[in-house]
């Protein structure tokens, strides 16, 4: 395949500098690098974060040891957008993909058993060939690159797969469809299939008519055997452990806790014990649970038992003290399936209910949990309210290895947050938007945070919240500050690129 003229100019420009940069720096002085990305995880669903139900211990110990923000921000409010800002550095004003893409006219790609057969129908819209990724730029530096959990971005036999777009090696789920099932017949590994033990349950299917809601037996369909998160998890624990002696890059993107409510027996049973007796789930959005209060919160300390047992392989390998970890989430929490995050208050301080939670630009959808932990680096409890994004983290990597960016990114580095050393530059404002639930953009300059909703319908009135007195957004002041407005106004029409996909189009921002 040939490679663009762009992309490849840029990656014999990191050629020759990483050839003089690591000829004097020693292999020990170059960090490990692991990015754990959860999916559909509240800015309020960890301890550190304020949660009062759902225990976190370890995740909230990445904390103790180094610094958490509090006004972070996803690429977008859902999954394979702001999956894009990550890996390209640019907003959603300007990156390939703008939003989910299920590429209908491949098929019958909403059909379980349609995609098994043909494992084309699988996966979204691929990022192209001629866009520098994250992982591109940490493997021509000399970085192992690992990519485990949940793709999204590229359908397989694309050259947007993850072994096309900078990484040596996967394990997973190529396709978000995919993953609404935790006990998938297959996963991939790197560009092959992977066949597991277990039966086909399409997602969305129900109980049996007839069957009691309060027998576990009615359940049997939606426990099986490969439980797929338990199964990434050993991959990236042995991608650790074959690159014990040189740098690594693993880019963690775990599916919990995005439904359905699937979890580990201990730990749902764990909830059952600590919340008591509950209604089952059973509607239609998602396979039905006996108990999906304690399965939520089950999924949840699933992944923070996970992530304790990567800080322990780290130690145990001595590769902790050079191991920059970073977590954090793709967008904030549903409000669908099952998942009663009104009841963890999973988006506290703001609201998780829908239309301002997941899929919405309000600050429940888009405002995620971040913490990075990098022992002897950055000092421990820090907590910082410096204002960040999913597309800095591209120049922050560059930062942390002594890479040149690629020569178009909308991201500043955090990395002088990080050590609190060197001059810390700040966005003048933050900028997304979303060609889907209507058509939104949103702005976020300072204590403002302007928003256009019903794009699609129209609107182009812009609602303004102050959110210095008013978390929530429930109190529009666009028409006593005329000024800011026509601020907002100008970085929205600067900010829109037109999208190169028909699916991404806004007409009403001028797309055609």
């Amino acid at each position: 395949m040939m490679i663009h003229l762009r992309k490849l100019n840029h990656f014999l420009f990191l050629l020759l500098f990483s050839m003089g940069l690591f000829s004097c720096m020693k292999k020990e002085q170059r960090p490990n690098i692991i990015y754990i990305l959860a999916d559909d995880l509240g800015y309020g669903e960890l301890g550190v974060y304020g949660q009062g139900i759902i225990e976190t211990p370890n995740i909230d110990a990445l904390a103790s040891t180094g610094i958490r923000f509090t006004q972070h921000y996803s690429g977008s409010p859902v999954c394979a957008p702001s999956r894009s800002v990550l890996m390209t550095g640019l907003h959603s004003g300007h990156t390939h993909i703008r939003g989910n893409d299920e590429w209908k006219d491949r098929g019958d790609v909403w059909s379980y058993e349609a995609m098994f057969n043909n494992p084309f129908l699988e996966g979204q819209r691929p990022l192209l060939d001629t866009i520098v990724t994250v992982a591109e730029i940490l493997k021509e530096a000399g970085y192992q690159t690992g990519g485990v959990g949940k793709w999204g971005l590229g359908a397989p036999t694309t050259e947007g797969v993850p072994n096309k777009q900078g990484f040596d090696f996967f394990y997973g789920y190529n396709c978000q469809r995919q993953a609404h099932t935790y006990y998938p017949m297959h996963l991939w590994r790197n560009e092959e299939r992977e066949f597991l033990h277990n039966k086909m349950v399409p997602p969305h299917t129900n109980l049996a008519d007839g069957v009691d809601p309060q027998n576990p037996a009615s359940y049997a369909d939606f426990i099986l055997n490969d439980y797929a998160p338990e199964l990434i998890h050993n991959e990236a624990m042995s991608f650790i452990e074959r690159n014990i002696h040189r740098p690594f890059f693993l880019y963690y993107a775990s599916l919990i806790p995005h439904l359905p409510l699937q979890a580990p027996r201990h730990w749902v049973d764990y909830y059952r014990k600590k919340l008591g007796t509950e209604d089952p789930y059973t509607g239609k959005n998602y396979y039905p649970n006996q108990t999906p209060r304690a399965t939520y919160a089950a999924m949840i300390s699933t992944l923070d038992e996970q992530v304790g047992e990567i800080v322990k392989k780290l130690k145990d390998l001595g590769l902790y003290e050079n191991t920059l970890i970073i977590f954090t989430s793709d967008n904030g929490p549903t409000y669908t399936g099952g998942a009663d995050t009104r009841y963890f208050k999973s988006a506290r301080p703001f609201k998780s209910e829908r239309g301002w939670s997941k899929g919405y630009l309000h600050e429940g959808g888009i405002r995620v949990p971040m913490i990075a932990s990098w022992p002897g680096r950055i000092a421990p409890g820090t907590v910082s309210d410096h204002l960040s994004v999913f597309y800095d983290v591209m120049p922050t990597l560059c930062d942390v290895i002594g890479q040149p960016l690629p020569s178009q990114t909308d991201g500043i580095s955090f990395l002088p947050v990080l050590l609190d050393k060197g001059e810390i530059k700040k966005h003048e404002y933050l900028y997304w938007e979303f060609p889907a639930y209507n058509g939104q953009q949103a702005v976020r300059m300072g204590r403002w945070k302007g928003i256009r909703k019903d794009i699609f319908d129209d609107n182009l009135d812009i609602e303004l919240f102050d959110l210095d007195k008013d978390k929530q957004e429930q109190n529009n002041v666009a028409a006593n500050f005329p000024d800011v407005i026509e601020k907002i106004e100008t970085i929205m029409k600067r900010e829109h690129a037109p999208a190169t996909l028909n699916r991404f189009k806004i007409a009403q921002l001028g797309d055609n």
